[in-house]
């Protein structure tokens, strides 16, 4: 049984908001809004964050606080105190794994970001657009470096975790939030006074029904769980330190309400600015590093605004790592016996060694598809493998279990205090969604990431 417990409400909300508030909401969700239809994209992604990602949030909280386990224990441990078979483990084991490979290339992104905060911090960017390809290209072709500076990030976050809840992971988001606000609304600010404003929040959020096909729309549904930090085991462990009676409405309005804001704030930041210097707005994850450098190099100020920007992604990336971490140090210190900063740098190393797969998918691995002979991933190198089957297989399918488990298995047995803060009404709007809607649109996510 875990004994260690948030120190309040408040910082367990600031912990899943931590968790949920990362890379994706500052630069995946702008590109992916304008890219499919501005305002009718960000409709369908609330919505899908409503109907399908709050309910499967909730679901892994009662889990974690319910049973008081690591997430690879406990929905076994709740199963079995009621007769069934621990085998529903697996709820928590494929979320954990997909944490896990996530954060072995997230970490890698991370350390881009990391290495182009010094960038523009010392001074050391270039002028011109073929100038900022070739840089990022030569760099993350450099193995060897990539490697060093993901080792830099994950040290921080090792050292972060391994001051354990209260003092690392609580502490941590204790000053994220407030520092990633702060430099957002300083972008924001910037960005509305330089920026082609009328372009830019045109592109972002003028209502394009036209553009919504069923694709887009099931890609907002994958982006409302990515995005809130669902199916990979963090909201698992972190319910696990949640006190009793806690209010679960509370949170989730606090998660989604961030996520919300976060995501709008980062694309009235970015698409005024990218509208104003002639760059492609299409760029889509190659906007950070090959398109935005470039803006950053010829705007007054630009050294400082660059600094700032890649230091706001670091912040975003930071939080996510501690959380997408969580699983398994809590997991090794429950059932190893391990003290939490040994277990923490067993986590780091074996999760560093991993991610040299993805560095080398831009090195040495570039043109290694290690599944070539099965049509679907072909294409896929080390990298695009890890990402593809964690968030296109593992991550829906631990959310179609915790749906499973929760909304059909132990909806009945769920005690009245494990559901405090829901109303009458919302906990049976909460066992329905888990029960029907979440199902049907998890399995048509992993149908159509499937066939493309």
């Amino acid at each position: 049984m875990s004994a260690q417990r948030w120190s309040s409400g408040l910082a367990f909300s600031l912990s899943a908001v931590g968790a949920a508030v990362g890379l994706g909401s500052i630069w995946r969700f702008p590109y992916l809004a304008g890219a499919g239809g501005g305002f009718a994209f960000i409709l369908v992604f609330v919505i899908a964050c409503l109907v399908f990602g709050a309910p499967v949030l909730v679901g892994e909280i009662v889990i974690g606080r319910w049973s008081r386990r690591s997430p690879p224990q406990a929905a076994g441990e709740i199963a079995a105190r009621f007769g069934y078979s621990r085998f529903w483990n697996v709820v928590g084991w494929t979320g954990s794994v997909a944490g896990f490979l996530i954060v072995s290339y997230y970490t890698m992104i991370a350390g881009w970001v990391l290495a182009y905060t010094w960038y523009f911090l010392s001074g050391n960017y270039v002028q011109g657009a073929a100038a900022a390809v070739g840089k990022f290209h030569a760099f993350i072709a450099d193995s060897r470096a990539v490697s060093l500076w993901q080792l830099g990030f994950f040290a921080l976050v090792a050292l972060i975790s391994a001051r354990g809840v209260n003092r690392g992971v609580e502490w941590a988001n204790r000053w994220r939030a407030p520092a990633l606000l702060a430099i957002l609304l300083v972008l924001v600010a910037y960005s509305l006074a330089t920026g082609d404003v009328a372009r830019g929040l045109r592109f972002a959020f003028a209502p394009d029904f036209s553009r919504l096909s069923p694709a887009v729309v099931l890609g907002a549904v994958g982006q409302s769980l990515y995005a809130l930090g669902v199916s990979a085991g963090i909201m698992i462990a972190y319910g696990a330190y949640m006190t009793a009676g806690e209010s679960l409405g509370r949170v989730v309005l606090a998660v989604v309400g961030s996520i919300f804001a976060v995501s709008l704030l980062a694309t009235v930041a970015i698409f005024p600015l990218v509208f104003h210097y002639g760059l492609d707005p299409a760029g889509g994850p190659q906007l950070v590093f090959e398109v935005l450098p470039v803006a950053f190099a010829e705007m007054p100020g630009g050294r400082v605004i660059g600094t700032l920007f890649f230091a706001l992604l670091i912040l975003a990336a930071f939080t996510p790592s501690v959380g997408l971490l969580e699983p398994w140090i809590a997991w090794l210190v429950e059932r190893g016996r391990m003290r939490r900063p040994i277990a923490a740098s067993l986590c780091m190393g074996s999760c560093w060694l991993v991610g040299q797969g993805s560095v080398q998918s831009f090195g040495r691995w570039v043109d290694w598809h290690p599944l070539n002979s099965v049509p679907r991933l072909a294409s896929l190198n080390f990298f695009g493998l890890m990402d593809f089957l964690s968030a296109n297989l593992l991550m829906p399918i631990s959310a179609l279990l915790v749906s499973l488990f929760v909304g059909w298995r132990m909806n009945t047995l769920i005690p009245d205090e494990e559901l405090s803060g829901l109303s009458a009404i919302s906990r049976r709007l909460l066992i329905f969604a888990l029960r029907y809607v979440c199902p049907l649109g998890i399995v048509a996510v992993v149908i159509v990431g499937f066939v493309g």
